[in-house]
């Protein structure tokens, strides 16, 4: 890879997601603290900017650097339920949702049947998960509380503490898990 490569790639990765988002170069140029004359020339794929001007680009756009330069990835693709790894936590399935791993987040589809219980793993200290109920009756048990969910039901917790999931009901219950990673 040359840096001709890096610095293309570069300006069409800055440009696409400007323009995802609706914004002239002016406006992003503004939210970063940048001139304007500066984002234009990132996007023309010329420049070689210093790390503090891609800091500020990837905090504008709140991205990683890696994004801002990495190689383009096609649009859109559909990954069959098979290619999204899942395994059994005694009677409980867990279904991984993000083919692609986003740092510091894991996103997890649970299927409990009738009267089952899986137990937690606590998190890094800092963690923070949200468990939604989508069908079925969950109880979920975080540092001794216990909150009861029906479908639709969000409950945001510390996962660095010690907690469990059960189906209280009589039919299979599916909920989903957000963790954020603590930094």
């Amino acid at each position: 890879m040359t840096t001709d490569d890096v610095g293309a790639r570069l300006g069409k990765n800055v440009r696409h997601l400007r323009e995802a988002r609706g914004l002239t170069q002016a406006r992003i140029a503004t939210l970063a603290g940048l001139p304007r004359a500066t984002w234009a020339n990132l996007e023309s794929g010329a420049s070689n900017p210093t790390l503090a001007v891609l800091d500020r680009v990837a905090a504008a756009f709140q991205v990683s650097l890696e994004e801002l330069v990495a190689s383009p990835r096609s649009e859109t693709r559909l990954y069959p339920r098979s290619a999204l790894p899942e395994r059994e936590r005694g009677n409980v399935t867990v279904r991984k949702l993000l083919p692609d791993p986003i740092p510091g987040m894991d996103l997890d589809r649970f299927e409990l049947p009738p009267r089952s219980r899986m137990i937690g793993v606590p998190h890094t200290a800092g963690t923070r998960e949200y468990l939604t109920c989508e069908r079925g009756a969950l109880v979920l048990v975080a540092a001794g509380e216990r909150f009861e969910l029906s479908p639709g039901d969000v409950v945001a917790f510390r996962g660095d503490q010690r907690h469990s999931y059960e189906n209280t009901g009589r039919e299979t219950a599916i909920a989903y898990s957000v963790v954020v990673l603590a930094r």
